[in-house]
């Protein structure tokens, strides 16, 4: 797609991504669950509006506390609000852990489920044991637990889930490129509109000029130039004549070609990078988070810590000393500071990074950023800007200023939409030079337009024209701008070069110090283009870049992608479809803003203000969030790590158990310190 095309619907759709990914219900994966926005949202307010009469009427962890209101039949009225927290509230967690126990990995879930489980199993038998049966001494509840957990675990989603952003899906977005209708030839000439899934391989098709080319396929008739910067990352137009290929989803210059179809919406180039996206979708599994990981070990720490409990403490002091120490383990273990740990980190992450013109979209690819080794990135539209510019203009004819050679190439091509056209048009606008009036303007198929300005005869041609049609003019004249990786176009009169003009595309400004700051963290930078060879070595050199490849297809890329992975974890850059399955494949794709809908929504990350330079914050950011993620796990891990034994009652033979209102403050301490920790969070 032709970038400055989508640069309008560009800001338009980050708009729409950011309204959807705040408010609207949408799905999200976690543990192999699907979880609902929304009823997320609704359970969230449900929980926290139990919770408030459950503090209020029940002990925290066996305490009783100055507030509390305790009345005839209070217990029957938590254990009521507890049920509807434990059966409605909490189903997020229990599908979470069912997905993990089938995975044959216990993560977060199935502590959470663990924990709840057992407060809930085991409050609802003290309530039958101190107001039913009247045993005692009184059985403690973990009603105050359960409730509290649900809601910090439930508040824990919310702020994670706002926080990324709805993700739009590439393979969706791809199917879209190819145009409803296609004009069909039948056997007898006649051209009638059909739906494009209706053609086959083998059938006739007619392109008008300006129309978005329906299927792969070989030109029988006529010529016209196509821009394929969609699907090769070459930022120029390339000329077809007949017996080339064509293919589906570019877009048809000036000429009306006729098409045999050679491969169609199911067969065709699109469907090919379709199928590459969706395997690299599948080959890049969800990463395991740091978060999961602890809560994996804690899982497994806290089933030995209370089994080891119950087995001892039943010896020394029976089965009914050893089930509430067992159950406190278990409750225990339940990470309140852990829920909260990583969303508070993620959510100040996301607001950080949009702040800085930054989209993350899979806050998990982050994690990985200290093992990056290489950044691999497009050359068009990435680095450079993907619109001709004028690099300079020169007039062979002493009979005409340099000033006026453009003031005559742009009034001949004043009614061109050619990329190169329009880098002429603006450079006479910008010095203000007030155009002839063209007439018999036509297109020289292939190599540029011809018109009449004030009865006589001009042209602006590629050195193809010049070279097709013997007229003489020195090479040597325009070697320096070639080097440079410039278009050369010639403006003729009377079969005659009179001059020439130069356009390059350029540098974007902040590409230069996005390499200069990978360098100095040791990621070595690449430059993978479908570009010609020359452009592709003045851009390397240009930003320091030593190592380049050209030429490359979209397959290439991807394969690219993957030879680098054995090396080392990878960030892709890229903006064309093209580069869609390098985006999915690589560890941390990060997209440019004024890209195709396709790139962006196979990225993990993207740059919505299209400058490179961006990335030297996402990179910074990163580091500095995997940092204070790791301390908070810390934090919220090591309330566990020291309250799991003394729970268990290790120092029960010195006479110390865990007392509950203990066990109590240093957890609401580590909560707190997490959500500090959290807010403390920079770029810098």
């Amino acid at each position: 797609m032709d970038h400055d095309m989508h640069h309008m619907d560009h800001d338009m759709h980050h708009m729409d991504h950011d309204m959807n990914g705040m408010d609207h219900s949408q799905m999200m994966n976690h543990g192999g669950h699907m979880m609902d926005m929304g009823d997320m949202k609704k359970k969230f307010w449900i929980s926290l509006i139990l919770t408030i009469p459950i503090i209020l009427m029940s002990p925290m962890m066996g305490m009783q506390l100055p507030f509390q209101l305790t009345f005839p039949g209070s217990n029957f009225i938590v254990l009521i609000l507890g049920s509807i927290l434990f059966f409605y509230c909490s189903t997020p967690f229990f599908s979470g852990a069912k997905g993990e126990i089938k995975n044959k990995k216990p993560e977060m879930m199935s502590l959470i489920t663990l924990g709840i489980s057992v407060a809930y199993v085991y409050s609802v038998y003290s309530v039958v044991a101190n107001d039913i049966l009247n045993i005692t001494p009184k059985v403690n509840d973990f009603f105050w637990e359960l409730s509290t957990l649900i809601v910090i675990m439930l508040l824990g989603h919310r702020i994670e889930m706002n926080s990324i952003m709805n993700a739009g899906s590439a393979i969706n977005k791809l199917s879209k490129l190819l145009p409803d209708s296609a004009h069909l030839i039948s056997e007898n000439g006649d051209i009638k509109d059909v739906s494009t899934n209706k053609l086959a391989v083998g059938n006739s098709i007619l392109i008008k000029s300006g129309e978005q080319i329906p299927a792969d396929g070989k030109i029988y008739d006529g010529s016209t130039s196509v821009n394929e910067s969609l699907v090769t990352g070459e930022s120029r137009s390339v000329n077809k004549q007949t017996n080339n290929d064509v293919i589906g989803g570019s877009i048809n210059g000036d000429g009306t070609i006729k098409v045999k179809i050679s491969g169609t919406g199911s067969s065709g180039y699109l469907s090919k990078v379709k199928n590459m996206v969706q395997e690299a979708q599948s080959s890049k599994s969800k990463t395991e988070t740091a978060a999961n990981q602890v809560a994996s070990y804690l899982f497994y720490a806290a089933l030995v810590v209370a089994i080891i409990a119950f087995v001892a403490w039943s010896f020394v002091r029976g089965v009914s000393f050893a089930i509430p120490v067992t159950v406190t383990v278990l409750i225990i273990a339940c990470p309140h500071a852990l829920g909260l740990a990583v969303p508070l980190i993620t959510s100040r992450t996301t607001s950080l990074a949009a702040t800085n013109g930054l989209l993350i979209r899979n806050k998990n690819a982050l994690d990985g950023i200290n093992d990056i080794k290489y950044a691999l990135m497009d050359k068009t539209g990435t680095l450079t800007e993907g619109k001709f510019k004028v690099n300079g203009y020169v007039s062979l004819d002493q009979n005409y200023s340099d000033d006026e050679i453009v003031k005559i190439a742009a009034s001949v091509e004043q009614n061109s939409n050619h990329p190169l056209a329009n880098g002429i048009a603006e450079i006479a606008k910008q010095k203000g030079l007030s155009l002839y009036e063209v007439i018999n303007d036509t297109q020289i198929t292939g190599y540029g337009v011809k018109g009449t300005l004030n009865n006589n005869d001009f042209a602006v041609v590629s050195a193809a024209y010049l070279d097709a049609n013997n007229i003489k003019y020195t090479a040597q004249d325009t070697q320096n701008y070639l080097n440079d990786g410039n278009s050369v176009s010639y403006v003729i009169k009377d079969n005659v070069a009179i001059g020439f003009i130069a356009e390059g595309d350029s540098i974007k400004k902040g590409s230069k110090a996005m390499v200069q700051y990978l360098l100095s963290q040791n990621i070595t930078p690449v430059m993978l283009t479908g570009d010609n060879k020359d452009a592709a070595a003045k851009v390397a050199s240009l930003l320091g870049i030593s190592e380049f490849k050209a030429q490359l297809l979209p397959e290439d890329k991807q394969k690219n992608v993957l030879s680098y992975q054995k090396q080392g974890k990878t960030i892709f850059i890229g903006d064309g479809i093209n580069d869609a399955p390098s985006l999915t494949q690589s560890d941390i794709g990060i997209a440019i803003g004024s890209g195709t809908d396709v790139a962006i929504d196979s990225a993990d990350v993207v740059l919505v203000n299209s400058d490179p330079n961006d990335i030297v914050s996402l990179v910074k950011l990163a580091k500095n969030s995997h940092r204070k993620m790791i301390q908070n796990l810390w934090w919220g891990a090591g309330y566990n790590i020291l309250a799991l034994p003394l729970a268990a009652g290790i120092l029960g033979f010195a006479g110390i158990m865990l007392d509950p209102m203990v066990g109590a403050i240093v957890m609401s301490l580590s909560t707190v310190i997490v959500a500090l920790n959290a807010l403390t969070l920079k770029i810098k």
